[in-house]
């Protein structure tokens, strides 16, 4: 442990971490950006088009 490299490997780590948590956070922004539906927004197509055919059938 007397070569100083070894103090960059916790800022190592720590960078990481933090480029993924950046990466997942900004994840949504990013798919809102891009303008591909979100799991919650398909879902709530599919809801519509079962409404939308119950009501044609009544």
């Amino acid at each position: 442990m007397d070569n100083p490299l070894w103090m960059m490997l916790p800022w190592a780590v720590f960078a990481v971490a933090a480029g993924i948590k950046f990466w997942r956070l900004t994840s949504l922004f990013r798919r809102h950006l891009l303008g591909t539906p979100t799991d919650t927004e398909q879902f709530r197509r599919t809801l519509e088009r079962i409404w939308a055919k119950d009501q044609q059938t009544a």
